[in-house]
C-alpha cells in the first residue's frame, strides 16, 4: 500500500509520459520526442494506468485532511476517464484505430515550443529539429495502427496536415533569424518531415472509411459521468430545450428595443438586425494581417482589467500574462472563431496563456466591438485565463493536472453575464448582451448535438427548433440545428461541428457548468443571507472558486462546503 505522497507522484509519472503532454504541463523532459501513435504504446499505457487506478484505490487515508483526500479522488476519477478514452469501442474498434490524428500529435507540442516557451531560442530549437526528425516514422506509426478511420475525421487530419509545410517554412525563418547553427540538421529535417507528410496524406486517402463514429447510449453516460457530470440525459436535453426556449424569448425583447433605439423596421428579424449592428460596430482589421483587430483585442483586455480592479472584483495572480496571437493556418480546423490555451502549470515563473483569434474576412462579424469584449470576458481575464492561471498556481499536484470543463466552460459562460449585469459595456450594453444572446444559443444546440453524436439518436436533436427533413449523415443532421439557432457563418458552422465531434461530452458542459455554477452562486448567496451580500458575496465566491484549482463541479461544492460558503 502507497502513501499518499507516493501515490501523487506516481500519478504525476502516468500523466508525464506523453511528449506533447509535458510542454503543455511544463514539465522538462521528452522534448525532444513525439507522440507514440503505436498500438502497442497503447495498450501499455492501458496496463500501467490499469495498475495506477489500483494503486490510487489502495492508498493509505490514514492522517490525510480534506484537500488530500479530495485531492485522492479527483485522481481516481482521472484515470478512470483516461482509461475508458483508451478502451471503449465503436464500429468494434478503439477511437484511436479511427482517429488520424498527425497533424495534432505533431504541431501542437512543437507549436508551444515554438510560440510559448521562455528557453533560450536554440535550445527549442534542438527540441524542434529532434521532433522534426522523428515525422517520418510518427505517420508510418499513425497509419499502420489506422482500420476504417471516420472519413469526417481523415477530412480534418488532410487539412491539418496541408498547412504543416507552411508552418515549418516559420520555423526555419525564425531559426535562419536566431542564427540557428544547426540549420543543415532543421533543413534535412524539414525535407524529410515535408516527404513523409505528402506519402502519408496519399495513404490516409485510400484508406477504406467510415461515415460512423456514435459510441452508442450506455458508453456515451459512461463517458459523460467520468467528466463529472451525473445527470441523466433526458435531463440534458430538457435543460437545452428550456435553455434555447428562455434564451430566444431574450433575443426577441432585445429585438424589438434596439430597433426602436436605432428608427429600424420593426418587421426586421434578428439576424437583419445583427447584421445592421455588426456593419455599424466593425473593426477595421488594417491590413491583410489583420493588426487593426489584434490591436483592439490589446486595448480592451486593458479596459477590462482596469473595470476589474476598480471594483476589486477578482483576486489577480501577480505573475500571470496573455499572449494574443491569430490562429495558425493548421490549427483552424478546429478552432472556428477563438480559443484559449492554458498557462503550462509546472512551468516556473509567469503564467502564461495563448488566446487565438481565428480571422479571415468570413469572419469579421465574430470580431467587432461588440464581440470583441465578450471574447476576451470568455476568453481571458476574468474568464478561461485568470481561471487556469489561477489552478496553476495550486499547490497540489494532482489538481494542476485537472482539465474539467464543466467547471472552466460554467465559469467563463456566466460571466458573460455578469460583467454585462455590472455595467462593463454602458450604453451598449443591450447590443453586446442581445449578440451574446445570440451567439450563446449555441450553448443549447451543443449539448443536442453532442448527445447526438455520441448516441447516434436523432431524438436528442429535437429541442424545439424546426430542423425539416434529415438525412442519414449526422453532419447535415447536427447543422440543421447549429445554423438556424446561431445564425454562424459556414466555416465557423463546419469548424465547430469538426470539433464537437472529436470531443465527446465537451460540448455540453458549457450549459451544463452555466447552469451548476449559477446553481452553485443561489445556493451560497442562501447560505450567506445576512453574512454577505452584493460585491463583497460576489468577491468571496470568486475567490473560492478560483483559489480551488481544477475539479469538476460536483467536487467544488464540497470545497464551498467545507469552507463555510454553503
Amino acid at each position: 500500500m502507497l502513501q499518499y505522497n507516493e501515490c501523487v507522484d506516481q500519478f504525476h509519472e502516468y500523466f508525464t509520459q506523453d511528449p506533447n503532454a509535458c510542454v503543455a504541463l511544463g514539465v522538462a523532459k521528452r522534448l525532444n520526442d513525439l507522440p507514440d501513435p503505436s498500438v502497442a504504446a497503447e495498450q501499455k499505457r492501458v496496463e500501467e494506468g490499469k495498475r495506477l487506478l489500483e494503486q490510487l484505490q489502495q492508498c493509505s487515508r490514514e492522517g490525510l485532511d480534506f484537500d488530500q483526500s479530495l485531492d485522492l479522488e479527483l485522481a481516481i476519477q482521472a484515470v478512470e476517464y483516461e482509461l475508458f478514452g483508451l478502451t471503449y469501442q465503436f464500429n468494434g474498434k478503439t477511437e484511436s484505430a479511427q482517429m488520424p490524428d498527425a497533424g495534432d500529435d505533431i504541431s501542437d507540442g512543437i507549436f508551444l515550443l515554438f510560440a510559448n516557451d521562455p528557453r533560450p531560442a536554440v535550445e527549442r530549437l534542438d527540441n524542434i529539429t529532434a521532433r522534426l526528425e522523428k515525422v517520418p516514422h510518427h505517420l508510418d506509426a499513425v497509419l499502420a495502427r489506422l482500420d476504417t478511420p471516420v472519413k469526417r475525421w481523415v477530412d480534418m487530419d488532410l487539412e491539418k496536415t496541408a498547412e504543416l509545410p507552411e508552418f515549418l517554412h516559420t520555423l526555419r525563418e525564425w531559426a535562419v533569424g536566431e542564427a540557428y547553427s544547426d540549420i543543415a540538421r532543421l533543413d534535412t529535417a524539414i525535407e524529410a518531415a515535408e516527404q513523409a507528410l505528402d506519402q502519408y496524406r496519399a495513404h490516409l486517402k485510400a484508406l477504406p472509411m467510415t461515415d460512423q463514429f456514435a459510441i452508442g447510449q450506455e458508453q456515451a453516460q459512461q463517458l459523460v459521468k467520468l467528466r463529472g457530470i451525473d445527470v441523466p440525459f433526458a435531463d440534458l436535453k430538457a435543460m437545452a430545450r428550456d435553455f434555447l426556449s428562455v434564451n430566444a424569448a431574450e433575443v426577441e425583447e432585445l429585438r424589438q428595443k434596439l430597433l426602436r433605439k436605432y428608427s429600424l423596421p420593426v418587421g426586421w428579424t434578428a439576424e437583419q438586425l445583427q447584421s445592421f449592428l455588426n456593419e455599424r460596430y466593425r473593426v477595421d482589421p488594417k491590413d491583410a494581417a489583420y493588426n487593426g483587430i489584434l490591436k483592439r483585442y490589446q486595448t480592451e483586455r486593458e479596459s477590462i482589467l482596469t473595470f476589474i480592479r476598480e471594483q476589486d472584483l477578482f483576486p489577480l495572480p501577480s505573475d500571470q500574462d496573455m499572449k494574443i496571437i491569430r490562429t495558425p493556418g493548421f490549427m483552424t480546423p478546429s478552432i472556428p472563431a477563438g480559443a484559449m490555451m492554458s498557462p503550462p502549470p509546472f512551468r516556473a515563473g509567469v503564467k502564461q496563456s495563448m488566446v487565438y483569434l481565428t480571422l479571415s474576412e468570413e469572419l469579421l462579424d465574430e470580431h467587432t466591438e461588440l464581440s470583441i469584449p465578450v471574447m476576451l470576458i470568455h476568453e481571458g481575464i476574468p474568464g478561461h485565463h485568470l481561471q487556469m492561471a489561477s489552478a496553476a498556481c495550486h499547490a497540489s499536484v494532482i489538481r494542476r493536472h485537472m482539465d474539467a470543463m464543466d467547471q472552466a466552460e460554467g465559469w467563463t459562460t456566466m460571466l458573460e453575464d455578469y460583467m454585462l449585469d455590472l455595467g462593463y459595456m454602458g450604453e451598449l450594453t443591450d447590443e453586446a448582451r442581445f449578440i451574446g444572446k445570440r451567439d450563446i444559443a449555441r450553448l443549447g444546440a451543443r449539448v443536442a448535438i453532442d448527445l447526438y453524436f455520441m448516441t447516434g439518436d436523432v431524438f436528442y436533436l429535437d429541442v424545439g427548433v424546426p430542423l425539416g427533413k434529415l438525412g442519414t449523415d449526422p453532419f447535415p443532421n447536427a447543422a440543421a440545428l447549429l445554423s438556424p439557432v446561431t445564425g454562424f457563418t459556414p466555416s465557423r458552422l463546419q469548424g465547430e461541428l469538426n470539433w464537437y465531434s472529436q470531443s465527446r461530452g465537451y460540448p455540453l458542459s458549457y450549459l451544463t457548468g452555466n447552469r451548476l455554477v449559477w446553481k452553485l452562486k443561489q445556493d451560497v448567496a442562501t447560505a450567506q443571507q445576512g453574512k454577505l451580500e452584493g460585491l463583497a458575496l460576489d468577491r468571496a465566491f470568486h475567490r473560492a472558486y478560483l483559489e480551488a484549482g481544477g475539479m469538476p463541479l460536483t467536487f467544488l461544492r464540497k470545497v464551498f462546503v467545507h469552507q463555510g460558503l454553503l
